[in-house]
């Protein structure tokens, strides 16, 4: 069964001499590849989920349906929770830019993107408290302060550890759309 929200477009990787090598722009598209830290982090939830169902297989057989039944329930909230870990990131389309969070989600239109830039600056590292110099793409809003930008994209998040030349990758992809978009 393909998992579309696992894989990056791979046509990016075919063609890289093209900035927007798509067909259908419409579409939601994540730029670049979910890194080893998000899918290993969604493979130990799914991990636990099977041991959750399990014991809710195990209380079924044992005659107590309803605390089987809450078990169960507990197995597809961690289902879930690995399976938006795993679409957890920046998406782009012709429609604009959408940040997928653990529990929200923010799409904003290209019209009112006043600038998609790539900056030094200090990082979360992984998401964490604790920072770490690295690099950000910012998306700068026309109907907010250059401040309040939050990063899209750092080279310290799940997606991008150990792994800068793929932030690169990603960074350009998502100014070449901001670029494309934000002209017309």
């Amino acid at each position: 069964m393909p998992l579309p929200f696992l894989t990056a477009d791979r046509t990016f990787d075919a063609a890289p001499d093209t900035a927007l090598p798509y067909d259908d722009r419409d579409r939601w598209r994540r730029p670049y590849r979910p890194g080893p830290w998000r899918v290993g982090g969604a493979a130990l939830w799914l991990l636990l989920a099977s041991f959750v169902l399990f014991a809710a297989v195990a209380l079924a057989l044992t005659g107590s349906l309803g605390s089987a039944g809450v078990v169960l329930g507990i197995a597809l909230l961690i289902i879930a929770g690995a399976l938006r870990i795993l679409r957890m990131g920046v998406w782009v389309s012709a429609r604009g830019v959408r940040q997928v969070g653990l529990v929200y989600t923010r799409t904003v239109p290209w019209k009112r993107v006043a600038s998609v830039r790539t900056a030094q600056q200090p990082v979360r590292w992984l998401g964490l408290p604790r920072t770490v110099q690295g690099q950000a793409l910012t998306l700068v809003r026309k109907d907010r302060s250059p401040e309040d930008s939050a990063p899209l994209l750092t080279t310290h998040t799940m997606d991008f550890v150990g792994r800068s030349s793929a932030f690169d990758h990603a960074a350009d992809a998502v100014e070449a759309w901001a670029a494309e978009y934000r002209r017309g």
